[in-house]
């Protein structure tokens, strides 16, 4: 007993004496600020900065040590990704890295953290090779394996759907998984479907929908991002489409309505929150808070990087350090994470947590809570 209680105090000695030694822990973020989808980036900064503003600091022994976050932009530029992890990481010694949104960045981000034994907490890249194989890399979303089987399953129960047309981003491993994952699920029920191939920035879906038309799709199916969505979804309209429309989570966001109007009405798609969803104890607060400080409903890429944030320093309280790899056991460990997005807990041995999804629609102009499916 004596040895146990020295190791004890020699442990609380050493983690009292660190902290008096440090001014401020440093996170990293890096996101999407620019570029074709600044729109995710920019909703998970809001989620941060409100975060921030909540919980400023971190408590190690029994001291309270403010929390720093160093933003950098990714352009949603895999490369430049890679380059914002190897900043963060070798000139700003962060302890912990936030981001990327996008799957296509979180691949490059990831194996640069990897590499060097820092753990990265992405909000919303889905794609599940993201985590695959990799200790130090977690999300605070649910993996598109999931997502495609329970688009799947809404197109064939609820739209009816029976012959699809999917509008596939062949420069994005997000869009090209996703497409994957729904069509593999959707055959199980007996669907039929054909794919329409388009890259990220086109603006003119003419050709891709005129031929996919003359197939007769019941459901135009786009697991792509915003803007490629409502420009879709408007072209197939003035082209006398009168089918359903449906999308993934890449489709939350306002730009998808100011860009799309009346003509994304009706469009349904699978996200990771939604203000009027009862995700978890921690759910209304934040709407509450988020209103308050915004004067907008949140949305999902703030939610869950609001999540990300607090998952992080929930570690580094629990491992009473900010070494990056004691700050990776404590996350490796988390069980019961209430998050604003739901409960959180990591698997043995992975970074993918077991989450709820939401399927919204747009109806007059809004985002409108559709159902909760949980695991």
């Amino acid at each position: 007993m004596r040895r146990v209680y020295v190791f004890s105090l020699l442990v609380f000695v050493f983690a009292f004496a660190f902290s008096a030694q440090i001014s401020e822990v440093k996170i990293g973020a890096g996101w999407e600020m620019t570029g074709p989808i600044a729109g995710f980036g920019q909703m998970s900064w809001d989620g941060v900065k409100l975060a921030m503003k909540l919980r400023p600091t971190v408590r190690i022994a029994d001291k309270d040590i403010p929390v720093k976050v160093v933003l950098l932009d990714n352009k949603g530029d895999k490369a430049e990704a890679a380059n914002v992890v190897k900043r963060l990481i070798d000139v700003e010694k962060v302890c912990a890295i936030l981001g990327p949104c996008t799957s296509s960045c979180a691949l490059a981000a990831g194996a640069i953290a990897e590499q060097k034994q820092v753990s990265l907490v992405t909000n919303t890249a889905t794609n599940p090779l993201v985590t695959q194989n990799r200790r130090f890399i977690f999300r605070a979303c649910f993996v598109d394996t999931l997502q495609g089987e329970l688009l799947a399953k809404f197109a064939w129960e609820e739209l009816k759907a029976r012959n699809v047309a999917i509008m596939v981003d062949v420069a994005q491993d997000y869009v090209v998984g996703l497409a994957n994952y729904f069509m593999r699920a959707f055959a199980k029920f007996g669907g039929t479907f054909f794919s329409e191939y388009y890259n990220t920035g086109d603006q003119d879906f003419t050709a891709q929908l005129t031929d996919a038309l003359s197939r007769n799709p019941d459901t135009i199916f786009m697991p792509g991002y915003y803007a490629e969505i409502a420009l879709i979804c408007k072209q197939a309209r003035e082209l006398g489409f009168t089918g359903n429309f449906l999308a993934g989570d890449g489709a939350d966001a306002p730009e998808l309505i100011e860009i799309g109007g009346q003509f994304v009405e009706g469009l349904c798609y699978t996200t990771y929150f939604h203000q009027d969803a009862d995700l978890s104890p921690a759910t209304k607060p934040f709407v509450e808070a988020y209103v308050k400080e915004y004067g907008r409903r949140p949305d999902a890429f703030g939610a869950l990087a609001f999540d990300a944030y607090n998952l992080v320093l929930d570690a580094i309280e629990r491992a009473q350090s900010v070494d990056p790899v004691a700050v990776r056991n404590a996350l490796a460990a988390t069980r019961d994470f209430q998050g604003v997005a739901g409960g959180i807990s990591y698997p043995q041995d992975s970074g993918d947590p077991i989450k709820p999804a939401v399927i919204n629609t747009i109806k007059n102009g809004q985002f409108v809570l559709m159902t909760v499916v949980k695991p």
